[in-house]
């Protein structure tokens, strides 16, 4: 191939020269106005001259030519899987890649699109932007996508130096349902109403038998059993929801699949609340007034989420000193108010060294053992008080306490210890890493010594932690629908005050209280799984040894078995690496647990009908076209920059024509002496002319 063209080399600027011939003009046009003969002669060796000056020569390029380009983006994201898009697909690009191989000096690149990250969606215009970028523009002579033309990167759409054509995969008569969710909080106050704003709406060629009608709406929280609603199709739609625990709360809504639907993967949402309390309303009755009395009443006061209610007894009914009745007490106990109308309205009861002298009546013993029952929470903290014969024992807490004193109090220090059972608990695990001091040579933990235990017989919950000589000093129970602890001393206020470089106090009691508010993180037998990236973090917490497995169920329903090991007392984990987004399941014989990887409904599913809408802005101003994959493949055709390239059945692509120079010829005109020669002859033929010679 070959190229031939004219080419300067002017000796002065382009603008002398020009300047040069308007001058040579005028002097032409004077002499023809003076009606000099020669005028005519004097112009053409004006012209020759100037030519000298642009030194015109005769160039020729060996040319190679360069084949033309077509760039195929391949959509395979999420949504290009439903039934029927993928073969499509395959079918599109064979036909595409045959098509281009058939077309002269043309060459094909083909570019697959997965899904984008962190649910983007599908970056079909980012893909083609880095293709393009990657190829001289010259010799790119069209592109086309292969998708459903849900595209979410609209923004993202490069300069087109050539026509774009799309292929649409899908069918004409899809209709598809899913279930969106507007709104919805992040927190949610325990036992308070919320509000969860969604919308079931229907998406393309809806049959008239499901066109606006009512559907059932399954609700489903932690999985637990499914509440079934009635709700419009196609209409804003706001639930109200209680959440009854703290932490994570999954909340899972669903529709059953129509006949015909394109897909179920967006026919559940779900959303994760954060279920927390308002404030904590603690009931707080000292028996007497003591050293540690202050320590309580500072800790519970130091957290802005408590609010605390604290009678303390400092003067039993049965001393007899002669005060008047009138300067007793600032404000009367209100027991009946506490202990029969409000009791249901706080989350802990402490009683702290309290012990019988008929300030509370037996009946209202009876309330609290019924409150426990209920789903309350008591915890004793125990003094000399409790092995003596004034002991609550001996009332009808007996029927919920964990715990008998033998009426024996031993003085002595000691150092409070975890039981094998404390270490696995929840409550007391890894308490010995808050020690504010070193373990001992023997293996004692870092923390001081208490000076006083009420031996206790009989214990029939759980010994989390031990005092002199294995005797129980702290233990748990579940009684009915409610949680009880017994704290066997009161001397847990030496660890506050710092004897002996004092103990974690306030984490003990803070996981104590967190416990008996049935917080999940806090579940002696708990199944927790979070999701970290693409993985998934699962964690078995049991006070039982031996080996542990879950199943984990995917989006699709198949079931994966994982083992578990223990990573610390108590502890069993595995991270596993999940295949997909969408809700998982897990069950491990005994217990369930559900968990989002990602969202529920990815952002490919929330359109899954096929449209030309979304890329139509980009596709018209590049003369290209939409073809549908159902109507069949096209042919591909070479058409002429600014033509249609497309039409019923085909596809085009402009020839770009690019070529490579590889060698380059230069020929003058004239030689420089030739063309003053012919100047100096021209300037005397006028000059002789003129005379008449």
């Amino acid at each position: 191939m070959t190229g031939a063209s004219v080419i300067f080399s002017p000796l002065l600027p382009w603008p002398a020269i020009w300047a040069a011939a308007a001058l040579a003009l005028a002097f032409a046009a004077l002499a023809l106005w003076r009606g000099l003969a020669g005028w005519w002669l004097r112009a053409l060796a004006a012209a020759a001259l100037i030519a000298a000056l642009t030194q015109p020569a005769f160039q020729r390029e060996d040319r190679k030519p360069l084949s033309d380009i077509v760039v195929l983006v391949v959509d395979r994201s999420a949504s290009q899987g439903l039934p029927g898009r993928a073969e499509q697909t395959e079918a599109a690009v064979a036909r595409v890649r045959a098509e281009v191989a058939a077309l002269p000096n043309t060459e094909l690149r083909v570019v697959d699109l997965g899904d984008g990250p962190d649910d983007t969606g599908t970056r079909a215009m980012t893909a083609l932007a880095q293709a393009l970028a990657e190829e001289p523009r010259a010799r790119v002579a069209g592109a086309i996508l292969i998708t459903d033309g849900q595209v979410h990167d609209i923004e993202a759409a490069p300069a087109l130096p050539a026509p774009l054509n799309v292929l649409l995969t899908g069918r004409a008569g899809d209709w598809d349902r899913r279930v969106g969710v507007l709104s919805a909080p992040a927190f949610g106050i325990i036992g308070e109403e919320l509000a969860i704003r969604l919308k079931i709406e229907d998406q393309g060629n809806v049959p008239a038998a499901e066109a606006d009608g009512l559907v059932q709406l399954l609700v489903t929280v932690d999985g637990a059993e499914p509440q079934a609603v009635l709700v419009p199709v196609n209409t804003e739609i706001e639930l109200p929801l209680t959440i009854d625990h703290g932490g994570r709360n999954v909340v899972q809504f669903e529709v059953a699949t129509a006949e015909g639907e394109l897909t179920d993967r967006n026919n559940m949402a779900v959303v994760e609340i954060n279920g927390v309390r308002d404030r904590l309303r603690v009931l707080l009755v000292s028996g007497e007034p003591h050293a540690g009395e202050r320590t309580w009443r500072n800790l519970l006061k130091s957290d802005s989420a408590v609010d605390l209610v604290h009678f303390t007894i400092l003067r039993p009914p049965d001393k007899q000193d002669g005060v008047p009745v009138s300067e007793l007490s600032l404000i009367a106990f209100p027991t009946r108010e506490l202990f029969v109308e409000k009791i249901n309205e706080f989350d802990l009861i402490i009683f702290d060294r309290y012990r019988l002298r008929g300030i509370l009546p037996a009946s209202y013993f009876d309330n609290i053992r019924d409150y426990v029952l209920n789903g309350g929470a008591v915890l004793v903290a125990a003094g000399p008080d409790f092995a003596s014969a004034e002991s609550i024992y001996y009332s009808s807490l007996a029927e919920i306490l964990p715990a008998a004193p033998t009426g024996r109090v031993i003085d002595g220090g000691y150092k409070p210890v975890l039981s094998d059972i404390g270490r696995r608990h929840p409550v007391t695990e890894g308490l010995e890493g808050f020690a504010p001091g070193p373990a001992g040579e023997d293996g004692s933990p870092g923390w001081g010594r208490w000076l006083r235990i009420v031996e206790l017989e009989e214990p029939g919950g759980q010994v989390v932690m031990q005092g002199a000589d294995g005797r129980p000093l702290l233990v748990l129970d579940r009684v009915g629908e409610g949680r009880i602890a017994l704290v066997a001393s009161d001397q847990a206020w030496l660890w506050s005050r710092g004897f002996e470089g004092g103990g974690p106090q306030l984490e003990l009691l803070r996981r104590l209280a967190h416990w008996m508010m049935k917080e999940p993180e806090l579940e002696e037998e708990a199944l927790l799984a979070e999701a970290r990236g693409s993985d998934l973090a699962i964690t078995r917490r049991s006070l039982a040894e031996g080996a542990r497995e879950v199943t984990v169920t995917s989006p699709d329903g198949a079931t994966t078995v994982l083992p578990l090991a223990e990573t610390e007392p108590g502890r069993f984990t595995t991270t596993w690496s999940a295949p997909g987004m969408g809700l998982y399941r897990l069950s491990d014989g005994d217990l369930t647990r559900v968990v989002v990887l990602g969202p529920s409904a990815p952002r490919e599913f929330e359109e899954t009908i096929a449209t030309d809408a979304r890329l139509a802005p980009v596709v018209e101003p590049a003369n290209g076209g939409f073809l549908r994959l159902e109507d069949g493949a096209p042919d591909i055709r070479q058409v002429r920059a600014g033509r249609p390239a497309a039409g019923r059945g085909w596809i085009g692509i402009t020839p770009r024509e690019a070529f490579v120079t590889q060698d380059i010829r230069i020929l003058p005109l004239l030689p420089a002496w030739a063309l003053l020669l012919l100047t100096a002859g021209l300037a005397v033929a006028a000059w002789l002319r003129e005379g008449r010679r």
